[in-house]
């Protein structure tokens, strides 16, 4: 396929995702919804070093009886209030009937599935072959598609293979094409930074005179994933904030701007579901992002049944509004909570019950134009630390951008924060599957090492991870890469080409740093609860995938005689049940950690 052609289908496929998300969304009735007057009380927000832990943010299967309420992409300039005379539009509030619902990515695999019973271990390639096609043989996968490529890294001989020349969805094994990608081009000691600006230093009084401009460049750190466990979610804002006030600045006479236009193209990928995008896992992208561009909403029982819940929100902001419909319910009632943030919103509503017994619930809900939440954070810090700011905070994308261009080069910078390096970063993406780091680090590469500068920086990100392909030795054409992160299903690879990069990487100069960043079987991420007890416990180490329509595996494993495996597992069209999916994959891995015999 050539860029042309991969361009002209995304296009197609964004199209089409268009006609049906605006295609299916009922009219709303304006009356109805204001005749639902909300109780009017202060929702608590988490304080900065107070905030009661977030839940982590857990990835497991995609569940099939609810429509999580999401929302498109709109520009929006002031921040919203809990009343509003025009509804916007906004599908079917979900409800939530279980503590992880919310929380999940379908383009992650954190299945949860009965620890794996001790097999007995092939001891020849024959009986090792066979085991695995009785697998494939099973009943529930009559009507799915599989695929399978195994190979020793020792040998280089091929122990089975099947389907493997087959166009099938990865789900979250494409962030191996784009993790893998990025240390070859980047490096694992690449850092993202992100830069204060200001049109003059600041005089003897402190004073600047003019705006203040945060530039980002894409840094996902900013997050409490990298604060060393705690939950301050200003930590890090803080910390550039401390900058700023070091470089000597009192007083800013101007505006406030939240600069992203560093990346080009829009916030969302082609091919990325409705029901995806209220949740953190399809969160906006952008050059500017914090927590994750989510905020945390933690719900618990109140203290009598007919009292409200209790809802706390972090981090602590005015930029997200809560409307609260919730009610406490008596011991043993059943919990139905909602969550629905309207189109282009970020007010949020919480209603439902939720019984005086139940454990807190949390839910960690994306929200819109995430670097006004950045920007709208900084004043905060900034403020706090004794810094006057006269002007508004607002936003300028790169559209804006080009309208208004304004050099770098002509400002002077008067703070930076750097993230970690991206071999850290590498493996807080594929250890617990982070769809927006890995969209962050796609559009990075095409900053970085993209060949035509007229490209949207998603589809430059695209482009070098096909020039990476070419000079891997895997055929580019074999790999459809619609996003970075595997969350659009239009996203195609053959097990082929995902075992031709496993072998690449298993010799590259950065190997090291590509097969620590993989979860382990057992032991961490998206496998923690996986395989324990088995031989490929604490030695499996491969990325999980799963959407409703894709189950995937695919990494590296030692079997029972030390010779180094690497495999490839796909299933399409997977039965429904939650055993099958990962069980599947699992009892292959486990074969091929405890296979006593010689490719």
């Amino acid at each position: 396929m050539s860029s042309n052609q991969s361009h002209a289908s995304r296009l197609i496929s964004h199209l089409l995702l268009l006609v049906v998300t605006f295609g299916t969304v009922a009219p709303v009735n304006n009356a109805a919804r204001l005749q639902q007057t909300p109780r009017q009380r202060t929702v608590t927000t988490a304080p900065r070093s107070t905030a009661p832990a977030p839940t982590p943010k857990p990835t497991p299967q995609t569940p099939q009886t609810q429509t999580p309420t999401t929302q498109a992409p709109a520009q929006q300039t002031s921040t919203p209030t809990s009343t509003q005379t025009g509804a916007p539009l906004t599908p079917k509030p979900t409800t939530l009937t279980t503590p992880v619902a919310p929380v999940t990515n379908p383009a992650s695999n954190g299945v949860s599935t009965p620890t794996a019973q001790p097999v007995a271990a092939p001891q020849t390639l024959e009986e090792l072959r066979a085991r695995i096609q009785e697998r494939f043989a099973q009943p529930p996968f009559a009507a799915s598609h599989l695929a399978a490529k195994i190979v020793s890294l020792d040998t280089g001989r091929t122990l089975f293979e099947q389907n493997a020349s087959k166009w099938l969805q990865p789900a979250s094994n494409m962030k191996l094409y784009t993790v893998a990608a990025a240390l070859d081009r980047l490096s694992p000691d690449y850092r993202f930074t992100t830069s204060v600006y200001a049109l003059a230093r600041p005089d003897a009084a402190g004073t600047v005179r003019g705006d203040l401009i945060v530039y980002g460049r894409g840094d996902p750190t900013f997050a409490i994933r990298f604060t060393g466990g705690t939950t301050d979610y200003y930590q890090a804002i803080d910390e550039l904030a401390a900058r700023v006030v070091t470089a000597g600045v009192r007083r800013v006479e101007g505006d406030l701007i939240g600069d992203e236009s560093y990346f080009a193209g829009g916030p969302l990928a082609p091919g990325w579901e409705w029901d995806d995008l209220q949740w953190y896992y399809g969160a906006e992208v952008s050059a500017l992002s914090v927590n994750d561009n989510a905020v945390d909403i933690v719900v618990k029982p109140g203290l009598r049944a007919g009292d409200p819940c209790g809802i706390t929100v972090g981090p602590l902001t005015p930029f997200v509004t809560i409307v609260d419909r919730t009610v406490t319910g008596p011991h043993g009632s059943p919990r139905q909570l909602s969550i629905n943030r309207p189109l282009g919103s970020n007010v949020i509503e919480v209603g439902g019950s939720m019984p005086l017994d139940a454990a807190q619930f949390t839910a960690s809900v994306a929200v819109t134009r995430p670097a006004m939440l950045f920007a709208a954070m900084l004043r905060t810090a900034l403020e706090r630390q004794g810094v006057k700011i006269t002007g508004p905070t607002r936003t300028i994308d790169a559209r804006a951008r080009a309208a208004a261009p304004l050099p770098i080069g002509s400002l002077v910078e008067v703070a930076n924060r750097q993230s970690p390096p991206l071999g850290v970063i590498a493996a807080q993406i594929l250890k617990p599957s982070q769809n927006l780091y890995t969209e962050l680090v796609l559009r990075a590469l095409g900053k970085m090492a993209g060949s035509d500068p007229t490209l949207a920086s998603d589809e430059a990100g695209i482009e070098a991870v096909r020039i990476f392909l070419t000079g891997a030795g895997i055929d580019p054409n074999s790999v459809v890469m619609i996003d970075g992160s595997g969350l659009s299903r239009g996203n195609l690879v053959t097990a082929e080409a995902t075992l031709g990069l496993l072998t690449f990487m298993s010799r590259h100069r950065y190997a090291n740093a590509f097969r620590d960043a993989l979860p382990i079987a057992g032991v961490d991420g998206t496998l923690r609860t996986r395989m324990r007890n088995t031989t490929a416990a604490g030695n499996a180490r491969a990325k999980t995938g799963t959407l409703s329509t894709s189950t995937t595996l695919s990494g590296y494993v030692t079997s029972a005689a030390g010779e180094r495996l690497a495999f490839s597992l796909m299933v399409n069209n997977p039965p429904r049940e939650t055993d099958p999916r990962a069980a599947f994959t699992d009892a292959i891995t486990v074969l091929l950690a405890s296979f006593a015999g010689r490719s």
